[in-house]
């Protein structure tokens, strides 16, 4: 059977009670027993019952006599020793203790288990729970820190408490000792970059118990407190510089020291500034619309790498800079596309994080972009000669057409000159008679036949002729006959 119990007092004895139960600490006992409750066992233990080992709180025996006596062999009613006494867990206020049946019960069954302790050099006996308890652990809060005690557990039957389980050594109440942890932030796992003037602000914070201490070093040195100060709390440290120099760059060790623990972290700080210009610059050579620069890089680069350089260019006659390359790497370069005529200066920027620098190098002499002489060699114009026989390009197409109804006929022709077109029926002209109208335009021939009969049906041929040659097309229309109908009788 499980089961908890809070504690309301000390253990009573037939004889005599034990001193005020509200100076013991506070548990919280829970766990499991070897057997259960009968209504027998619901009276108070009867720990001075001849023949067994009494818990008796004045007993003058101490702890360490209690550990190594030998025992009187517990009669059949009374339990035997709880097994496998020990300690759990240790806190700085807390204790837990936890144990095993007895091997023998005692014929009465057993009524629960007393838990007692006795302070290092005390001869008392100070029970935790005023009554017997069926658990078989126990947590015993509201310690104070650095106290020394005994413990010990007996189990308790209705004739009486057997034989107690002795812890051989004290329990030491100690604050719990953490090792220390160091966690430093994501942005600072990298190398924290600020520039000249800025403040540095570094907070990293760890773990550790009890209070550890926490020291900096900036490349294996001690720092230097006029520029760097350092403030350390339970949980974090911080280092500050008011306004960073570049001299401030480098390895920062943080070391967190806890009873021969320690735990170190590496922070990499780099200082920067703005670089300067490239040493010299000079022009190497001008032909045609190009001019050819060369420079050497800066002798301050702003203690970082440089992205680069920024070439301008600006002529004599405006002085207005325009920007021909940015984040150039080389120390060389060729700018193209110089207006013929104008004369150019050149200036260099170096490029770092910090932007670009203060101050430029600029050539000392110009860039002349002189006019060439230049022939005109105009070539002779040869006419092309566009002339073409005629050639039909779209063909006449069989027609059926029904009486009384328009029709039209057509073709494409291409020729050079112009072809004059002569439409014919059945190989006669038939140029000027009303019935027919012949149109001619961008080289589209159209005949359009008004309201044709049964009569206008034949071959037409549409014929083109210039200087150059003739050509004709022809087709059949058949314009049919309209059908008769019968009238029923």
């Amino acid at each position: 059977m499980t089961g908890k119990a809070n504690s309301e007092g000390p253990v009573s004895s037939p004889e005599k009670i034990a001193p005020d139960s509200t100076k013991a600490p506070t548990t919280e006992p829970s766990g499991e027993v070897a057997a259960a409750e009968s209504p027998e066992q619901q009276q108070d233990p009867e720990p001075q019952k001849p023949g067994s080992q009494t818990l008796d709180p004045e007993a003058p025996a101490a702890p360490a006599t209690l550990a190594t006596t030998k025992p009187e062999p517990p009669s059949e009613d009374v339990p035997s020793v709880p097994l496998q006494l020990t300690v759990e867990d240790v806190s700085h206020s807390s204790l837990t203790v936890s144990w095993e049946p007895p091997e023998k019960l005692g014929r009465l069954g057993l009524q629960g288990y007393v838990l007692e302790f006795c302070q290092e050099g005390a001869s008392e006996w100070v029970p935790v729970n005023a009554r017997p308890v069926m658990v078989t652990q126990q947590t015993i809060r509201n310690l104070t820190l650095g106290d020394k005690f005994f413990l010990r557990v007996a189990a308790v039957s209705s004739a009486g408490a057997g034989p107690p389980a002795v812890l051989d050594q004290p329990v030491h109440i100690q604050e719990i000792t953490e090792a220390p942890k160091i966690r430093v932030p994501r942005h600072l796992r990298q190398t924290y970059i600020r520039q000249v003037g800025e403040p540095v602000n570094l907070q990293i914070p760890f773990q550790a118990k009890p209070k550890p201490q926490a020291t900096w070093t900036h490349n294996g040195q001690a720092l230097d407190t006029q520029r760097v100060n350092v403030r350390s709390g339970d949980q974090d440290t911080i280092l500050f510089i008011r306004s960073a120099q570049r001299s401030d760059s480098g390895h920062y060790e943080l070391t967190v020291h806890l009873e021969g623990l320690e735990a170190k972290a590496t922070i990499d700080i780099l200082v920067i500034e703005k670089p300067g210009p490239p040493s010299s610059i000079k022009i190497l050579d001008v032909w045609g619309c190009n001019a050819a620069l060369e420079w050497t890089p800066p002798q301050d680069t702003g203690n970082t790498e440089l992205l680069g350089y920024t070439v301008q260019k600006a002529d004599k006659k405006t002085g207005q800079w325009f920007t021909v390359l940015e984040r150039y790497h080389p120390t060389t370069c060729t700018i193209s596309d110089l207006i013929i005529g104008n004369s150019y200066s050149f200036r260099v920027f170096s490029e770092n994080l910090c932007g670009l620098s203060d101050s430029a190098i600029t050539t000392k002499e110009l860039a002349h972009i002189r006019k060439t002489d230049i022939a005109a060699k105009p070539k002779g114009f040869i006419e092309r000669d566009f002339s073409e026989a005629p050639s039909f390009t779209q063909p006449l197409a069989d027609h059926t057409s029904t009486p009384g109804y328009s029709t039209q006929l057509f073709c494409s022709v291409r020729a050079s000159p112009k072809p004059k077109i002569i439409w014919m029926k059945n190989k006669m002209d038939i140029q000027g008679d009303p019935k027919y109208r012949a149109v001619s335009e961008q080289g589209v021939c159209t005949l359009e036949i008004r309201k044709p009969s049964p009569f206008d049906s034949g071959v037409y041929t549409c014929k083109a002729i210039n200087v150059l040659g003739e050509a004709s097309v022809d087709c059949r229309l058949e314009v049919k006959g309209r059908g008769v109908s019968r009238v029923a009788p």
